[in-house]
């Protein structure tokens, strides 16, 4: 009994012993193979990550309003309360009743032009379109934003870059105006070096009037003939 256990006892140790078919050798590699390609790809990521765990996650994406938000020099703020006060003194821009709470299309035309929005792209005509949609010769200052946000939409501008012009624009009437061709005409037609004839006989040689002999023929009486070209260089000494 004992011998025909130790036999079959051989014979499985044999059987185990033995190697395998060639398919089971396949298996075998192709599930190594993939095991030692998921081994790297884990070992790269963690060496990217500095070794740390959990460190291979992608990192937050910052929010919309961190990127796009007041922060952001690029997008100035509007001061509203510089805007309102603007659009009072300009309310009363030529118009001394004016209690500050309204605006015409002339008065906003000037604070536009002051500010130079109407240009090229705005103009005049857009303007006094989107002023009159809203059916009134005077607008209130909540009135005066619809128009503004209708006519910035309708030309495709900036709203903000609008009411920021309009804002800093300094005090009604107050701008940098530059000499014009009346300017320069002006400065022809006073230039006395110019003039001729009797109007040249008004002033001297420095340009300015001699008054009342200027006009009038006075009476010389310093003892020389009229039209005498050497007055006053004779030598007072003989």
């Amino acid at each position: 009994m004992y011998t025909h256990v130790a036999v079959h006892r051989s014979h499985t140790m044999a059987d185990e012993a033995q190697p395998p078919n060639g398919t089971d050798v396949v298996d075998k590699m192709t599930v190594e193979v993939a095991e030692m390609a998921l081994d790297a790809k884990e070992a790269a990521g963690k060496e990217a990550a500095g070794g740390q765990p959990g460190a291979a996650e992608p990192a937050a994406q910052p929010s919309e309003k961190e990127t796009n938000g007041s922060a952001t020099p690029a997008n100035k703020p509007v001061c509203s309360a510089a805007f309102k006060e603007q659009f009072k003194a300009f309310s009363k821009f030529g118009d001394t009743k004016s209690d500050g709470k309204h605006l015409t299309l002339s008065q906003s035309d000037k604070w536009m032009k002051q500010a130079k929005v109407i240009d090229k792209k705005i103009t005049t005509t857009d303007t006094g379109i989107h002023f009159k949609k809203l059916k009134s010769m005077k607008l209130t200052y909540e009135d005066y934003n619809k128009f503004l946000d209708d006519l910035a939409k309708t030309k495709k501008v900036e709203l903000d870059e609008i009411k920021n012009k309009m804002a800093n624009c300094g005090a009604p009437g107050v701008h940098n105006a530059t000499p014009g061709k009346a300017a320069e005409t002006v400065a022809r037609l006073t230039d006395t070096s110019k003039y001729t004839g009797s109007h040249k006989q008004r002033f001297d040689e420095t340009g300015k009037g001699k008054g009342i002999a200027g006009r009038k023929d006075m009476v010389d009486q310093s003892g020389y003939v009229s039209g005498y070209g050497h007055k006053n260089t004779y030598d007072k000494t003989h």
